[in-house]
C-alpha cells in the first residue's frame, strides 16, 4: 500500500491538476464566471481532497482483502473512479445549487457533466500517477510466473 506523505502527493497533484483545467473549461461550457467555477472548484477540490485520502485507503483494504494484491486490473480502477465521483455527487450537489443560486437539477445536471470529465481525467491520472509511481509489491508480482 501507499505510504502517508504519497497519498497526499497524489491527492494534491490531482486536484492541482484538475483545477488548473476545470476552471477555465467550467466557465466556457456552464457560462458562469470563472470566478464563480473556481470557488466551486476549490471548495469540491478541498473536499475531494479530504475524501480521496480516506476513500483510497478503504478501497485499497477491501481490494487487498478480495484480491490480494493493491494492483488494480481494468475493471478495478473504472470501479474505484465510478464509487469515488458517486461519493462526492451527494456531497457537492447541495453547495453547487446554493453557491450558484440555481436549482437542484441544475446543479445536477452540472455535478453530473463534472463527474464525467473527473471520471475520465481520474482513471488516466491514476494510471499516470502508478505508472510514474509504482510500488515494489507490483513488480515483485509481474515478476512472479
Amino acid at each position: 500500500m501507499r505510504a502517508p506523505l504519497d497519498r497526499l502527493r497524489h491527492a494534491l497533484s490531482f486536484e492541482l491538476i484538475a483545477l488548473l483545467l476545470i476552471v477555465p473549461l467550467g466557465a466556457l461550457v456552464f457560462h458562469v464566471p470563472a470566478h464563480d467555477i473556481g470557488l466551486v472548484g476549490l471548495v469540491g477540490a478541498t473536499l475531494a481532497t479530504l475524501w480521496n485520502m480516506g476513500y483510497n485507503v478503504l478501497f485499497d483494504l477491501a481490494l487487498r482483502r478480495f484480491t490480494g494484491t493493491t494492483r488494480k486490473s481494468p475493471l478495478a480502477r473504472l470501479l474505484h473512479a465510478a464509487l469515488f465521483e458517486a461519493g462526492l455527487l451527494v456531497v457537492l450537489l447541495p453547495f453547487i445549487a446554493w453557491y450558484l443560486v440555481i436549482s437542484l437539477w441544475q446543479a445536477l445536471v452540472m455535478d453530473l457533466s463534472l463527474a464525467v470529465f473527473y471520471l475520465l481525467y481520474a482513471l488516466g491520472f491514476n494510471w499516470a500517477y502508478d505508472r510514474l509511481f509504482p510500488l515494489p509489491e507490483w513488480q515483485a508480482a509481474a515478476q512472479t510466473p
